[in-house]
């Protein structure tokens, strides 16, 4: 499934998004305004905070001049296509948009339900840059922010013939003028507050797109930026704009372990038997935590302190279900929720004894909280410790590649745990009932299945039987 930048970039009906870095961002820009304007909004409005070369003018249907609201007033009920405003020419440039036209556009687009699309910063066509003091100029009011990278910059000399702002390059990377610039070099410019992440506002989505992954060899160097990356971005776009193609959209993937249950079945606690000298419970929170979901939430009930104290020196969070009785739904409600979302939703998640409330700007909300913080949940049974980290991985590595609304492991022609969900499908998880589980949705998404050799996927513990034979099987 070959994802379109809008779907890429999670965009909604209508953005207000702006572009900075080098490598693409006006491709990125115009790719995005077309496939917008053909298919979810008659117009689109580019603007630039940034002076714009004459030979982007060309890009848009309509360029109109000015450096107030007048021209576009008049043309209100006009407006088709990608429309480009721009501040009057300098040269073969054109002058920054005058900050009260942009202010105008931006109540106007949002008025008009108009998406708004803004480049905020300048590189001279080079795949790298740096900041200089007066940039990025980006408007506190966007809702996401698309760096861009430029993958055909790596490899090549520190210079300006590949860097724009060479010298401010080099003193931020630590790499001296002339040495090959590397991935480890870039990396620590993109998550420097004086490179990538400068004048980001605080509560835009940020997304990394590592554009020119034109070669397998840069779409493998892109995939081992990714990780570190994700501690300061939202989302890693690994594309090759020029092809038209995203091959992958990395987010973070929250994981979610439904220990709420009382094991009636079973007789006593499932949560707390032991598995190779250790609890269950704590075994499948090591495993998510290993396997790189975050954040990691334990969803209690039944005996909550006993298995809130297992835990308790893991960097989990604890969300308690109340009416764990009621079945499995209520369970996968609460470990939804936990995941911070925004309003109507109440709620207070406790980490390590902390109790974090919704809507508040610290670090976890930032990062982890919130569902424009995570592209999706893993949903973890507390009876399957034998599950490994390698499946979970998987299981994220096929979101990444279409972003699917469901992906399960399919384990000789059975569907098998656990079971990956988008935050498209959180809305409709909520609405689950009783005591069944996520397969109640299913017949409302797209289930994609991964192929998965490894029948121990299949063994849950319900009787005392089935925990002899787990822990007997010596494969596992």
């Amino acid at each position: 499934m070959n994802l379109s930048i809008v779907q890429a970039l999670r965009v909604d009906s209508s953005p207000c998004i702006a572009f900075i870095g080098a490598g693409g961002k006006t491709t990125a820009l115009f790719q995005l305004a077309r496939t917008l304007s053909k298919e979810n909004a008659p117009s689109v409005i580019v603007t630039a905070t940034s002076h714009l070369g004459a030979w982007q003018f060309g890009l848009a249907d309509q360029h109109i001049m000015t450096d107030s609201p007048a021209p576009l007033e008049e043309l209100e009920h006009g407006l088709q296509g990608v429309i480009l405003v721009t501040g009057e020419m300098a040269g073969d440039r054109s002058k920054p948009i005058h900050e009260s036209l942009l202010n105008w556009l931006y109540q106007y687009c949002g008025y008009h339900a108009i998406p708004l699309l803004i480049e905020a910063d300048g590189s001279r066509q080079k795949p790298l840059k740096a900041w200089a003091d007066h940039e990025p100029a980006i408007p506190d009011f966007v809702k996401a922010v698309v760096q861009v990278v430029g993958l055909t910059g790596l490899g090549k000399p520190l210079n300006d013939e590949f860097v724009h702002r060479s010298k401010i390059f080099s003193s931020i990377s630590g790499l001296e003028s002339g040495e090959i610039v590397t991935a480890e070099a870039l990396g620590r410019i993109l998550t420097d507050d004086r490179g990538g992440l400068k004048n980001m506002p605080m509560k835009a989505r940020r997304v990394m797109l590592l554009n020119q992954a034109d070669t397998d060899a840069l779409q493998a160097i892109a995939n081992g930026m990714v990780q570190p990356l994700l501690s300061d971005y939202d989302s890693v776009i690994i594309a090759s704009l020029k092809e038209d193609r995203i091959y992958a959209v990395h987010e973070r993937i929250a994981g979610i372990i439904l220990a709420a249950g009382e094991s009636t079945r079973y007789g006593q606690s499932k949560q707390l038997l032991d598995w190779r000298g250790e609890p269950f419970i704590r075994v499948v929170a090591k495993t998510a935590r290993e396997a790189g979901l975050s954040p990691v939430i334990v969803v209690t009930g039944a005996n909550a302190e006993k298995i809130e104290s297992a835990v308790k020196d893991l960097n989990v969070g604890i969300a308690h279900n109340s009416e764990w009785k009621s079945g499995q739904g209520s369970s996968i409600k609460a470990g939804v929720l936990a995941i911070q979302p925004p309003p109507p939703y109440g709620h207070l998640l406790q980490i390590q004894d902390e109790e974090i409330p919704v809507n508040t700007e610290n670090s976890y909300s930032r990062f982890g909280g919130g569902w424009e913080g995570v592209g999706g949940a893993i949903f973890l049974l507390v009876d399957q410790p034998q599950v490994t980290t390698s499946v979970i991985r998987a299981l994220v590595e096929k979101h990444a590649e279409g972003l699917y609304p469901i992906v399960a492991p399919m384990v000789i022609d059975q569907r098998a745990n656990p079971v990956l969900f988008d935050r498209s499908t959180f809305h409709d998880l909520l609405s689950i009932e009783g005591d069944v589980g996520g397969r109640a949705i299913f017949h409302k998404h797209r289930v994609e299945y991964l192929p998965w050799h490894d029948d121990r996927l299949l063994l849950d513990v319900d009787t005392p039987e089935m925990y002899q034979r787990l822990i007997s099987d010596e494969t596992l």
